[in-house]
């Protein structure tokens, strides 16, 4: 194997796993440090530059950091990523002075289409560079999906007032209760460039006998949420089937319960283990009495003159064909009637632009959504971008916001006559944490503490009332033991051939066994001849240059803990702890498109 280029600027921001793998790149292990010394406000500022909204995010994020955490491959539970990132907005200073002023007007103006994250992060990034944003939302206040469609027991209006105000007050021009209904009418209006992020806001029909029939008592979970959060829905039947199996059935059954449902069950297709919902929010659903009923089709809505009395279903089971793809046919088992007294229909949300003529340079795919660039989220149309739901369909918070990091530069680049095609570094910033011979400016002990559970509301007083926040979050002790539980992934270890001596000292003292001297070789073979074999590819080794003796170190990035302990015990210094700080490079920072080493 070639030896590893330590010097490119993403070898070690691929090591860090769970900053990987945040869409928006938050450097985790940094912000996770700061809360574990106390500095709240500094933790919540470095989640600010990458994902915007660090309080709702620590409520209602997908995690996908979490199932990265390399916590999780030495113990069973990962680093509470997600909570970790609330105990930062929760426990904060006045940070109002710590952000961006609008800057000087530079002449150009930017419509945005939707008040929610996208737009909202395209907006933050560009407003302090001089343009003018105006956001239309069909809503009166901003927020989008984030204020209409998650309940209140889950994320406080007060929360999504705060982090959605940070961003309007940056000088943004906020047109609520404003719908777009052309996209013609706008571009006619010279704006400079329009972004479309306004979501997938329809709801997605479940055409079944019965459905007209019934309609009065059937309801789009979507749209039913959006009614609730409004103040305009404030009850329902006793007797309630939600059917879906995502987070937004999730949403639906747990704010029936809250409304005077007193039978509320989900009923879902597939099976439990594939229900596209997070499994702490059916956890959640389960623990308030809520069932989850599996592999049954809704067939039909049955009623008595229009009186919905109940859904009939199919039972189903899953079978694989020869490639692994799954098939539900019918079980043969007798069709099965549940009654109710609604339903809730929660079977996926798509995407609705009839505002948007199909003459004015936007080309859509069959699926009639707009053909847009992965990278650059431009569309066909030079001058219109779109992010989030409104791109690619429906996803979650923390892709929106790395949609609108990703479309903010674009504009930015497309405005000042570059390639938006060209795009930028991370800056990377490297620092040894040596303080002595044997001491590093971080804990580099490795906590045995498995992972702190989030206090909740009793279940009792949290199902009487509807804006009840049900998880409390983490209190200064806990949030401390949980950070101390994190690896410091980003603090890297990095070794220097020519200072080795080869004294296998470093391998003798490794926990994990993750460090190997040995002949080199093609890495199929190298990775079985390991001290402990390495059998996931996917992660990388890190080898040396040749040594003295013609062997090469190789060590296994994958189970590296990031103690120091090879550092500490090495005579002669070859081996340093230093952290790589990995901040993407937004709209109007510094932008360098050449290679640049980070070492």
């Amino acid at each position: 194997m070639k030896p590893t280029d330590i010097s490119a600027p993403d070898y070690f921001h691929k090591v860090v796993d769970c900053q990987w793998a945040c869409p928006a790149h938050t450097p985790v292990p940094e912000y996770i440090r700061l809360i574990a010394e106390g500095r709240y406000s500094d933790a919540y500022m470095i989640n600010w530059r990458s994902n915007v909204f660090p309080g709702i995010l620590g409520r209602t994020c997908d995690r996908p950091c979490e199932p990265a955490c390399r916590r999780g491959r030495v113990e069973e539970t990962p680093v509470a990523i997600c909570r970790l990132k609330r105990v930062a907005a929760d426990f904060k200073d006045d940070i109002k002075h710590r952000l961006p002023h609008a800057g000087p007007k530079n002449g150009k103006r930017i419509a945005l289409i939707g008040g929610g994250p996208a737009s909202l992060t395209v907006a933050r990034d560009l407003a302090p560079l001089g343009y003018h944003c105006t956001v239309f939302d069909a809503d009166p206040k901003a927020g989008g999906m984030m204020r209409t469609q998650i309940p209140k027991f889950r994320l406080p209006d007060s929360v999504v007032d705060e982090e959605t105000d940070y961003v309007i007050n940056l000088g943004i021009e906020f047109k609520g209760g404003q719908r777009i209904d052309s996209m013609k009418k706008l571009l006619a209006e010279k704006y400079d460039a329009v972004f479309v992020g306004s979501g997938a806001p329809r709801g997605r029909e479940l055409d079944i006998p019965g459905r007209k029939e019934a309609a009065e008592h059937v309801h789009i979970g979507i749209d039913w949420l959006s009614s609730v959060s409004f103040g305009h829905t404030d009850k329902i039947g006793k007797r309630v089937i939600v059917l879906g199996g995502g987070n937004t059935a999730m949403d639906c059954c747990r704010t029936a319960r809250r409304l005077g449902g007193e039978d509320v069950k989900v009923i879902v297709r597939s099976g439990f283990e594939e229900m596209k919902a997070s499994p702490w929010e059916k956890e959640d659903a389960l623990h308030e009495d809520i069932p989850i009923l599996n592999f049954m089709v809704p067939v039909a809505f049955t009623h008595n003159n229009g009186q919905l009395t109940g859904v009939t279903f199919q039972k189903v089971k899953a079978e694989y064909d020869a490639k692994g793809r799954r098939n539900l046919v019918p079980t043969g088992d007798p069709e099965q009637t549940i009654a109710c007294d609604d339903v809730l229909v929660a079977v996926g949300q798509e995407n609705a632009f009839p505002w948007i003529e199909r003459d004015c340079g936007i080309e859509f795919d069959k699926w009639n959504m707009p053909k847009v660039d992965t990278k650059t989220l431009a569309s066909t149309n030079p001058k219109v971008f779109f992010g989030g739901d409104a791109a690619f369909g429906p996803k979650n918070i923390i892709w929106a916001v790395a949609h609108g990091h990703d479309a903010a530069l674009s504009i930015h680049k497309m405005l000042s006559g570059e390639d938006i095609q060209e795009r930028p570094l991370p800056e990377v910033k490297v620092s040894s944490q040596k303080m002595g011979i044997h001491e590093w400016s971080y804990d580099n002990d490795i906590s045995p503490e498995k992972r702190f559970k989030v206090p909740h509301r009793d279940k009792v007083v949290a199902l009487k009332d509807i804006r009840a926040e049900v998880e409390l979050g983490y209190d200064v002790k806990l949030a401390l033991g949980e950070a101390h539980r994190c690896l410091n992934c980003d603090v890297q270890t990095v070794f220097s051939a020519p200072l080795c001596i080869e004294c296998d000292a470093c391998v003798d003292i490794c926990p994990m066994d993750c460090i190997t001297f040995t002949q080199n070789g093609e890495e199929a073979d190298l990775r079985m001849r390991l001290k402990a074999p390495s059998p996931h590819p996917d992660q990388d080794l890190y080898v040396s240059g040749d040594l003295k003796t013609g062997r090469v170190m190789v060590k296994d990035e994958d189970v590296c803990l990031h103690c120091g302990l090879c550092a500490e015990r090495c005579p002669t210094g070859a081996w340093d702890m230093q952290k790589y700080l990995i901040d993407m490079t937004h709209a109007g920072s510094s932008c360098p498109s050449k290679s640049r080493s980070a070492a």
